[in-house]
């Protein structure tokens, strides 16, 4: 065991000097300038086995080609971005900005009227028209009431109430709706209750605004994980006048006379 390793040592030596002997030249000896007492002695040579990657003079460089092409492509894209800000303070955008623009409004539906009365018929109501000075849709008070559904939400309702829905598509400030989803009709001397609604029941209104709720904050965290967000929403809403109710007979109104005073 021991000869062996020998010989493998002796091997390595022999194909170590036999790669760089050719490869780098010998030293030679260099003259000592006179600074030195003897001049004449020559400069000691410290012969060492030089590294296999010594042979290689230039630089190597470890990155491959698809890095330096996605560096470059970043590079261009932000010559790009800037070249579009200076053209945007500049105001040389012209026909393109103009594009894009009636490129997103175009964007919106138009919806016909067709289109319009059916999506108003789902949520529950019908458009009849605009509200003119000689209408006189607001009448006195009569004891009648409704319960309508509008979209989602059911409210009770009287002649003369107002009430607060969501926001209705398609209805401007001081138009005359007629909501036909009437759940119940009652008075004081009956109710009639719909199968889901009562036929031949309606109820009038009118827009009197469009409206914002007050805000509500949505926050949320977690705990531990640094996460914090928050958020406000303010809810779209449409303002409704009811002016009358129909369906049901309405009792008289019966004026009832003061009784005079006896001296």
């Amino acid at each position: 065991m021991a000869n062996s390793r020998c010989l493998l040592n002796s091997l390595t030596r022999q194909a170590t000097t036999f790669l760089f002997r050719n490869t780098y030249p010998s030293l030679q000896l260099f003259s000592v300038s006179s600074h030195f007492p003897n001049p004449s002695t020559p400069l000691p040579i410290f012969t060492r086995p030089i590294s296999a990657f010594a042979q290689w003079s230039h630089p190597r460089y470890f990155s491959s080609d698809k890095q330096i092409d996605h560096i470059n492509k970043i590079e261009d894209e932000d010559i790009d971005d800037f070249e579009d800000e200076e053209d945007y303070e500049s105001g040389e955008e012209g026909e393109d900005y103009e594009g894009d623009n009636a490129s997103v409004s175009s964007r919106k539906k138009v919806y016909t009227e067709e289109e319009k009365e059916a999506e108003a018929s789902d949520i529950g109501y019908k458009m009849v028209g605009p509200l003119h000075k000689e209408d006189r849709v607001f009448k006195p008070y009569e004891p009648v009431f409704a319960v309508v559904q509008i979209g989602s939400h059911q409210f009770k309702v009287s002649n003369r109430d107002s009430i607060f829905t969501e926001r209705l598509k398609f209805c401007e400030v001081n138009d005359k709706l007629i909501l036909n989803n009437v759940l119940l009709v009652g008075s004081e001397s009956q109710t009639i209750v719909g199968r889901p609604t009562v036929p031949g029941a309606a109820v009038h209104a009118v827009v009197e605004e469009h409206a914002l709720d007050a805000k509500v904050i949505i926050f949320k965290k977690k705990r531990r994980k640094n996460y914090r967000r928050t958020k406000g929403h303010r809810q779209e809403l449409t303002k409704l006048r009811i002016t009358n109710i129909e369906g049901i007979e309405k009792p008289q109104n019966l004026v009832v006379e003061k009784p005079s005073k006896v001296s």
